[in-house]
């Protein structure tokens, strides 16, 4: 079966003029339960000033975006680590599917996109956390990543109930 989307590298610009559909796709998330660093009242209005703040930046991050005839479904970010010493490192944060794109191999084709963009920014190692047990924890494993541990507790549902997060990182071929 085709693919019934597309991954886009977007822009700063471009990504500015998307936080409307951004903020539908963090919302919708977190209103799914997903732990992504935001509680169940998370509004359209603080949705919206994330990712205004996430595209006013200047850090050389990349946004990357899963978009099909209804519009942005999916969003993954890239960002260089920050440290004077870590020029070859960068976080993959915010791996967001709304609901009506799940099942449709959104999330393995952004993380498939993220790992491009670290080799073009020649950024290598990658690094990132999620929730123990979570569908997305399986689709590293499956994507080749290395599960370093798990930190119990680490964060809080949307719904308040607590959350142990495992930390993965994977070493890009150059």
């Amino acid at each position: 079966m085709p693919q019934s989307f597309f991954i886009s590298r977007l822009t700063m610009s471009q990504a500015r003029a998307a936080v409307p559909s951004l903020a539908a796709v963090l919302c919708d998330c977190v209103s799914g339960g997903a732990s992504v660093s935001f509680m169940a009242d998370l509004t359209l209005v603080a949705a919206q000033a994330f990712w205004r703040e996430q595209t006013d930046t200047n850090d050389g991050r990349t946004i990357l975006t899963a978009e099909d005839e209804d519009g942005i479904f999916g969003v993954v970010q890239v960002i260089p680590a920050w440290p004077p010493n870590q020029p070859h490192r960068s976080d993959v944060s915010k791996l967001l599917v709304h609901r009506r794109g799940r099942r449709r191999g959104a999330a393995e084709a952004l993380m498939k996109a993220a790992e491009e963009a670290a080799r073009d920014m020649g950024r290598p190692l990658m690094t990132l956390d999620t929730v123990t047990g979570g569908a997305a924890e399986h689709l590293y494993l499956k994507l080749g990543w290395t599960r370093v541990g798990v930190i119990p507790d680490y964060a809080l549902m949307p719904d308040g109930a607590m959350s142990a997060t495992t930390v993965f990182y994977k070493a890009l071929g150059q």
